[in-house]
């Protein structure tokens, strides 16, 4: 094993102190994220807890289960590997299951202590918790389309494109994290011009694209390769980035409805895909619009738990 050099935080840190202002460059946001505490889900925190009492009869399945519905945890558990790989392994078909197997039980809560909360982080940030809320649905029901796209497809990848396409949006939940106020602006101006582009106010408010900062994140935090190249949309032309792609665009434009304006082109682009009628596209995403895990919901705000009074699973 390697010594780690950029592992996320595992412990609770202090009350937040949120970002207002935009950051001069992309290398300082990356840097800012480099030590900046990534709360997690409280049903995922409790169960953790729960879990650590009784370390010796847990299993990885068992972990998996509680991690697979928390994008912010399955990522520092990734980044967390990531830091533990020898220099130049394989690091294509990572999951949750294997990634636990290879560090272990033990390992795994000796790193990861009791978890500060999103729910305690964003106690006083009611927009934030309802961006985030909608962020946490929406990245539930891409990963049901793309893996239902990939399926279909009979890609060998499937279960990393469900992977993909379910933290596709890490960043844009980071940012309400931590730059709540700056996401507030943009959804605001998002929402005062429908023609206005996500791209072009992203860079106006942050002075970044998200999509460029999940990128650099990405690869700053050794994320697996296959899981960095299928979230790149540079890499367009492959089928498994498409099921990722389309999969992320679906859910964002039916998010609020099946009436979106939108909605034609992306049938059309999933018919090419999927080698299908267009007639059939909207049934078929209709059929498996029903999410293989519980769509992640934040809570009221909660204590962060502590291993000597764990909560119910």
């Amino acid at each position: 094993m390697t010594q780690e050099t950029n592992p996320l935080p595992a412990t609770p840190l202090p009350a937040p102190n949120f970002l207002t202002a935009a950051l001069p460059h992309i290398g300082a946001w990356t840097h800012y994220f480099l030590s900046a505490d990534i709360p997690i889900l409280a049903s995922t925190a409790q169960a953790l807890e729960t879990l650590r009492a009784n370390e010796d009869d847990v299993d990885a399945n068992q972990l998996t289960s509680v991690i697979q519905v928390d994008p912010l945890m399955t990522l520092k558990l990734l980044s967390r590997m990531a830091s533990l790989r020898r220099p130049g392994s394989n690091t294509e078909t990572e999951s949750i299951t294997t990634s636990l197997v290879l560090m272990g039980i033990s390992p795994f809560f000796r790193h990861f202590g009791p978890q500060a909360t999103i729910e305690e982080w964003l106690v006083n940030e009611p927009e934030a918790r309802q961006g985030l809320q909608q962020l946490l649905t929406r990245a539930e029901r891409a990963g049901q389309f793309a893996l239902g796209f990939a399926v279909h497809r009979a890609d060998t990848d499937a279960t990393i494109i469900h992977q993909a396409a379910f933290l596709h949006d890490f960043a844009e939940m980071l940012l309400w994290l931590h730059a709540p106020a700056l996401m507030v602006k943009i959804r605001d101006a998002q929402a005062a011009d429908a023609t206005l582009r996500s791209n072009v106010v992203q860079k106006e408010v942050l002075g970044v694209e998200i999509s460029d900062l999940r990128q650099a994140l990405m690869k700053l935090w050794h994320l697996p390769e296959l899981l960095v190249n299928i979230s790149d949309e540079r890499h367009a032309e492959q089928g498994s980035v498409k099921c990722v792609v389309l999969g992320v665009r679906v859910a964002r434009h039916s998010a609020n409805g099946w009436d979106n304006a939108a909605l034609p082109d992306d049938y059309a682009d999933i018919a090419a895909l999927l080698n299908a009628s267009v007639r059939v596209v909207p049934s078929f995403l209709h059929k498996i619009d029903h999410p293989i895990l519980e769509a992640a919901t934040l809570g009221d705000h909660t204590e962060t738990p502590q291993p000597t009074a764990p909560a119910p699973l």
